[in-house]
């Protein structure tokens, strides 16, 4: 059997925050004896904060690997293409977009959000969100509002602008790397992921549902460390 790094660093979604991310990938990480270093974004510039953290991730442990959730997926393969043999492996959920986001519904909903809570606040515009979204993530996004609070509106349009990894990247892409996707996840949808697994060589694609990732965050990192253990053992 290979031996798995030492230590990771997962990157969690647009507004979201390192506890969600740390419940997503660490214990299926620990079970291959690889320790997770989840980031807390920095609002005032996360990608930025995520970049630095894998900077100095790399440059103390050597290879990593990196897991990272929406734009944390995105920002992960970007950094790993740019830094060849720094990154072992690339652990990717709910990846948003390809290129420049358009009007992909991740950038969308991040750029309505950014509007509501300058125009209503945070309270209302928290109120207003928990009574359209699934419980396990209302209670995410609750805490990390209000930790990333008043920054925030300026977080989701840093993420809603944020160039992702296009098709010529991920092609020349030669990281292993598993994807997770929510088939039911009209956020993130099924249709990116299909295209990174077929553009990012020897990936492969796992996927869950979001009643899945509700009972149970911690099936993300299962469902994407299973997948990589097999293509490595390969």
């Amino acid at each position: 059997m290979r031996e798995w790094p030492s230590h990771a660093v997962v990157l969690p979604g647009t507004g979201s925050d390192a506890q969600f991310a740390a419940e997503a990938f660490a214990p299926a990480l620990a079970a291959v004896g690889t320790s997770t270093e989840a980031i807390e974004p920095d609002p005032t510039d996360v990608v930025a904060s995520y970049e630095a953290a894998l900077d100095a991730a790399a440059c103390e442990h050597g290879p990593i690997i990196i897991g990272g959730i929406s734009i944390g997926a995105a920002v992960a393969v970007a950094w790993a293409s740019r830094n060849p043999g720094r990154a072992y492996a690339i652990l990717a959920a709910l990846p948003p977009w390809i290129g420049p986001p358009g009007d992909a519904p991740a950038a969308a909903s991040a750029r309505y959000t950014s509007r509501r809570l300058v125009d209503e606040g945070l309270a209302a515009t928290t109120a207003e969100m928990v009574a359209s979204t699934p419980t396990w993530l209302a209670e995410t996004l609750t805490r990390s509002w209000r930790a990333q609070w008043p920054d925030l509106p300026a977080a989701l349009l840093e993420a809603s602008a944020y160039t992702a990894p296009d098709r010529e990247v991920l092609a020349r892409l030669r990281v292993p790397t598993a994807i997770v996707a929510a088939v039911d996840d009209p956020v993130h949808p099924y249709d990116v992921a299909r295209i990174w697994h077929a553009d990012i060589a020897g990936s492969s694609l796992s996927t869950v549902t979001l009643a899945d990732i509700g009972a149970d965050p911690g099936i993300i990192g299962a469902r994407a460390v299973s997948a990589l253990s097999a293509s490595l053992e390969r």
